[in-house]
């Protein structure tokens, strides 16, 4: 009973770490970037859009369809790097802990 009682002690830890996880997610922004920075893209740690940054050379007529595609590039770039740190943060909050595949954190 002793592994029980340490692996639902190790449980509760997580789980606080968990939340804790959660709690800095809310508050980071990642920015991606496209055309050489010519658009700028800000996601919140939860992938909520909160802003976009155009450089004014680009908004020209006949251009629009560039300047789409270019969000869309900046989007795609924030989005990759706001993965790759949640992942990070997912491995210091579960100690390297190897979860069966399909299986994510947090549950909720």
């Amino acid at each position: 009973m002793k592994n029980l009682g340490q692996m639902l002690k190790q449980a509760q830890e997580m789980q606080t770490r968990m939340a804790e996880m959660q709690a800095e997610l809310e508050r980071i922004e990642i920015a991606g970037t496209a055309g050489g920075d010519m658009v700028t893209v800000v996601l919140t740690g939860k992938g909520e859009l909160k802003r976009v940054a155009i450089d004014p050379a680009l908004v020209k007529d006949g251009e629009r369809e560039m300047l789409e595609d270019l969000i869309v590039a900046a989007h795609r770039d924030a989005r990759a790097k706001l993965e790759t740190q949640m992942a990070e943060a997912m491995s210091k909050v579960t100690g390297g802990l190897q979860l069966p595949p399909g299986f994510k954190l947090p549950f909720g």
